[in-house]
């Protein structure tokens, strides 16, 4: 049976994420990911895509404070929960919503690192991001990410990619939220639904995946693969695709080990392979 092997959540989008044994599920995924988000000056998301030294900032959780780190500067603690701030619209690819300033302090230090000017903003507790309507529930929500709360790999899809490339590229590359072990390679685009500890997931759609990949999450410098190899393999309608997002039904619980129970399955999306 498959099992759940791995856990990432991802404090503020796009920065480094942190690998759990066991964490919580809330009303938008895995509590506290993508609740932070860096904004430009035109109120539009920052990523690794614009800013590959995104890559290098660490981030840790630590009682009740987030804290980041970067080569060459004092770490910077911030309220796990924060409070306060000045509402701000900012920008996620098509979507606008509501988000809330955090300090001048934070904005200083980031911008100091990657040497751009920007903005740290948090997702409000009582805001609510609704996941995209053509693949989703009315109830389906989600903070700063892309579109959905959960990306699902399975381990063995690495291991097919790695065999491609004769790389031994790692998991981080990809921001999964869950990986999937002892199951096939790719095992993970014909699944429809899941259930992981008593948490049922839809997987609506195949991730298409961008040049965050092709940087290394250690050094921030960009190369060819494994986008080259994903391009010859994993090819669908001018995109290519690695794993799959996710939606859940509930909040709850996950820890490694948990089984996973392959609920309903279908065509693989993207009708490759």
């Amino acid at each position: 049976m498959p099992t759940l092997d791995q856990i990432y959540l991802y404090p503020v989008k796009s920065l480094a994420g942190i690998q759990v044994q066991q964490w919580p599920v809330a009303k938008n995924g895995l509590l506290y990911d993508r609740k932070w988000m860096l904004i430009d000056p035109q109120h539009q998301f920052l990523s690794q895509r614009r800013l590959p030294k995104m890559a290098l900032i660490k981030t840790r959780i630590e009682q009740d404070a987030l804290i980041l780190s970067a080569p060459g500067l004092d770490s910077l603690e911030l309220a796990l929960n924060p409070e306060g701030g000045d509402d701000i619209e900012v920008g996620i690819w098509r979507d606008h919503c509501i988000a809330k300033t955090v300090s001048s302090a934070a904005d200083a230090w980031l911008s100091q690192f990657l040497q751009a000017e920007c903005r740290l903003v948090y997702h409000p507790d009582d805001r609510t991001r609704q996941v995209d309507q053509r693949f989703a529930q009315s109830s389906d929500q989600t903070a700063f990410s892309d579109g959905f709360p959960f990306l699902i790999v399975s381990k063995n899809s690495l291991a097919a990619l790695n065999q491609a490339t004769q790389l031994e590229l790692d998991m981080k590359r990809f921001r999964p939220n869950l990986v999937i072990a002892d199951c096939d390679s790719y095992a993970e685009d014909s699944w429809r639904r899941i259930s992981i500890n008593g948490i049922e997931f839809r997987l609506p759609k195949p991730c298409s995946r961008c040049a965050v990949p092709g940087i290394d999450p250690e050094t921030a410098i960009s190369g060819k693969e494994p986008l080259a190899t994903l391009n010859r393999l994993r090819r669908w309608e001018n995109q290519v695709y690695f794993g799959q997002n996710a939606l859940h039904d509930r909040s709850g619980s996950l820890a490694i080990g948990n089984p996973v129970d392959i609920l309903e399955s279908g065509d693989r999306q993207p009708p490759i392979g």
